[in-house]
């Protein structure tokens, strides 16, 4: 019953792009694994259907190895379920948040992958001490507050994403696509899953590096702005050069 509906809702085009994207949804749940990103169940990836205006999303602590893109849930932008049998992701809440408040994002990963997370328990940004970090974000990976106990105890997972914009209202997404949670773990974004797995892939690197940078030297200083700026437009934005055409 629940595909009829969505077939109603949607054209046939519309429904093939989603058929489309939740293949795409479920492999790159798969990749967690693969990239050694989670440990069982930890970690979530979905997409957003600019057509449709759906998010397909993993369903709710099944193994990723088990996964299969008919498996994968279909919500609203106010979280409620089009299609699918199964519950979506405990995290759902703050996957539609970001994709509401948010323009030019088509994926979102949510991850407690080792380093990246050990940061968001100290609380702290991961300060950009190199060129690795520097070619996909422009400057320190920004740590969230902690929620207080009235914010976890009353929608907490909205919450989680309701911190994540407060922190970035003076920065920019695009630019910075990730975020450590403060207590929490990482959550990533891109234009669509593929790219937002990739950044969270990053972001477990550059934690790693990061780590041992400042136990190497414990005065260690953040890359200068000059080299920042070079290896980041090298990339991104109008002049960049990077790679082919």
């Amino acid at each position: 019953m629940a595909k009829v509906i969505t077939v109603i809702l949607i054209t046939n085009g519309d429904y093939l792009m989603l058929e489309e994207l939740k293949n795409m949804v479920c492999d790159a749940n798969k990749r967690l694994e693969t990239y050694q990103l989670v440990t069982f169940t930890w970690g979530n990836v979905s997409g957003f259907d600019y057509a449709t205006g759906l998010v397909v999303i993993k369903p709710s602590g099944v193994p990723y190895k088990s996964l299969t893109p008919d498996m994968m849930v279909v919500v609203n932008l106010a979280g409620k379920v089009i299609e699918g049998d199964l519950r979506p992701s405990s995290d759902t809440p703050t996957h539609v948040l970001l994709y509401r408040k948010w323009g030019n994002i088509g994926g979102i990963v949510h991850t407690h992958s080792t380093f990246a997370t050990s940061w968001a328990q100290a609380g702290r940004d991961i300060p950009c001490y190199g060129t690795t970090q520097a070619d996909y974000f422009f400057g320190s990976i920004p740590c969230t507050r902690a929620l207080s106990q009235k914010e976890v105890e009353s929608a907490y997972e909205e919450n989680t994403g309701r911190v994540i914009l407060e922190r970035f209202k003076n920065l920019d997404w695009l630019a910075i696509p990730g975020t450590l949670c403060e207590n929490h773990g990482v959550f990533s974004w891109g234009k669509n899953p593929n790219e937002a797995l990739y950044h969270a892939k990053v972001i477990e690197e550059v934690a790693h590096m990061a780590t041992i940078s400042e136990f190497l030297n414990p005065n260690i200083k953040e890359v200068p702005q000059f080299l920042l700026d070079k290896h980041y437009s090298r990339k991104h934005g109008p002049h960049a050069y990077y790679g082919q055409e």
